[in-house]
């Protein structure tokens, strides 16, 4: 009837059985928002995660077989899988991704869907951040005093504590330089960036991108010099500003290579000119060329825009079309023909997509049922019953679930690729924009990080999609329910999604 699991938290000796939130009809305790033990309500899936686990901490999961009934289940086979978590500060990526998911069954459950204003001691802020905000703000914090300095190049610049942070860097003697939008455009971040580096008095410390009017300086990175060489750099998708930190859900990437660091400086010189897009094309171009066919092996590369053709679209779309295991795509704003057109080729392996919004070509990308679609939302007053209804923090006006821009091939293969960092795939960000991405071969720690995450973020807005869809007559039949005999399993040993889905990340 479904898997029970055991944790052991060695590191804080603890021993629990974790807990869920699908239950059997005939044992429902009908309290809404209450997670079940899995002792008692089961996993009917071959795909699980658990994402209450913390860095550096052992653990061994023990996860039993259970059989019988729903009123009399009875534990039978067992495995035990120990685990040690990784330090996410530690190695050369260090990634870090917030919560995402402010509508959700543990906000409307630890914060009553309050705004996270309401909450006291920033909790909900803290809880919502998941890391993000301490970690950028540590990053910036590395400059503290005359033998550093800080190169950033900004879109959406108006977090108030990020601001401080460069403040307090340029006070200790830090060298501080900072690029950001400011195209004179109604939909531009122009006027509140600079009413924002007006109040925090960092005026000096910045040089508008006016140049291009038309287009946008899309940019989100931070580099780290010490005694004049860059050792560092800060990157990703989120945006300095409190929707991005603590709304949608975002990432930021810190690499701890001074070759790579010294490209992204090389990059940013080239934008403290503000130069127009035709010129800085020439330089993008020759300065990061698209590889020919896949990059070195165990290698970060650097691909900047904006570029005079779509060779690099074209390039992330050759090599999605030639996955051989899996791939994984999150689109902000739909979803690129280019891209369309190789998730339309039939395949006989997965691929994953997670979607802010649906795409206005959902019919025709849905064609292969080895395609599966993750759509952002949030549950309001359903007929679900156990669910509590969820409600947005508001800190996002146009793009509120799904803002990162990563596609990652093959993760657990032996050769994992991943493309990742401000550029949305779409031909304004390949042509027009200035964007920058990171192309990471062969890092299986980093793959498995960007994967856990993409998984994460898929099954919460996979339930999501699919219960908003569901009309009143499904979900009154029981479809929120787990299925009181064995029958679960048989789509996990049929052709199709399912059974692919058990057979690849079983490896």
């Amino acid at each position: 009837l479904g898997f029970a699991i055991e944790r052991f938290d060695h590191t804080e000796d603890e021993r629990y059985w974790l807990r869920g939130f699908k239950t059997f009809e005939e044992t429902d305790p009908g309290v809404a928002g209450c997670p079940v033990s899995t002792l008692e309500h089961p996993v009917q899936s071959f795909l699980w995660g658990d994402f209450t686990a913390k860095p550096k901490h052992t653990y061994t999961y023990r996860i039993v077989a259970m059989r019988g009934r729903p009123k009399n289940l009875v534990q039978d086979e067992f495995v035990e899988v120990s685990i040690d978590t990784e330090d996410d500060a530690a190695g050369t990526h260090a990634v870090y991704f917030n919560r995402g998911v402010a509508a959700s069954q543990a906000y409307a459950r630890k914060f009553e869907n309050k705004s996270p204003a309401e909450v006291p001691n920033r909790e909900a802020w803290v809880w919502l951040s998941r890391g993000l905000e301490e970690a950028l703000l540590d990053y910036i914090c590395q400059a503290d005093g005359e033998r550093f300095a800080l190169r950033a190049a900004l879109y959406e610049f108006y977090y108030p504590p990020v601001l401080e942070a460069f403040r307090d860097a340029h006070r200790s003697g830090a060298d501080v330089k900072i690029v950001f939008d400011a195209k004179p455009t109604e939909d531009s971040p122009n006027e509140k960036n600079r009413a924002a580096i007006a109040k925090a008095r960092i005026k000096g410390l910045t040089r508008p991108r006016e140049a291009n009017s038309s287009f946008i300086a899309h940019n989100k990175f931070i580099v780290l010099l010490e005694d004049g060489k860059p050792r560092q750099v800060w990157t990703g998708s989120t945006n300095i500003t409190d929707g991005a930190i603590f709304g949608h859900s975002n990432v930021g990437h810190l690499v701890r290579d001074p070759e790579v660091a010294s490209k992204y400086l090389d990059y940013w010189e080239q934008l403290n000119d503000d130069p127009e897009a035709s010129d800085l094309r020439l330089w993008t171009e020759a300065q990061t060329p698209v590889p020919p066919e896949m990059p070195p092996g165990d290698s970060t590369a650097s691909v900047f825009s904006p570029r005079s053709s779509l060779d690099a679209l074209e390039w992330y779309a050759e090599r999605m079309d030639a996955a051989s295991s899996a791939v994984f795509l999150t689109a902000a704003f739909g979803i690129n023909d280019l891209l369309e057109s190789v998730l339309a080729r039939d395949k006989d392996y997965l691929r994953y997509i997670l979607l802010d919004k649906e795409d206005e070509d959902m019919e025709i990308i849905s064609r292969d049922k080895d395609n599966r679609f993750a759509v952002g939302g949030l549950i309001g007053e359903t007929t679900l019953g156990r669910q509590l209804a969820e409600k947005l923090t508001g800190l996002n006006e146009h793009v509120k679930y799904i803002h990162t821009k990563y596609m990652l091939i093959d993760p657990l293969g032996d050769d994992p690729l991943l493309i990742t960092g401000s550029a949305n795939f779409s031909d304004a960000s390949t042509k027009n924009n200035d964007e920058n991405m990171l192309v990471i071969r062969g890092e299986s720690r980093v793959a498995d990080i960007y994967l856990g995450e993409f998984m994460r973020l898929f099954n919460h807005f996979y339930f999501r999609h699919v219960a908003n869809q569901a009309d009143d007559s499904k979900a009154d039949s029981g479809t929120g329910h787990l299925t009181p005999d064995d029958g679960w399993r048989e789509g996990y040993y049929t052709e199709g999604p399912k059974q692919r889905q058990r057979l690849y990340f079983a490896g």
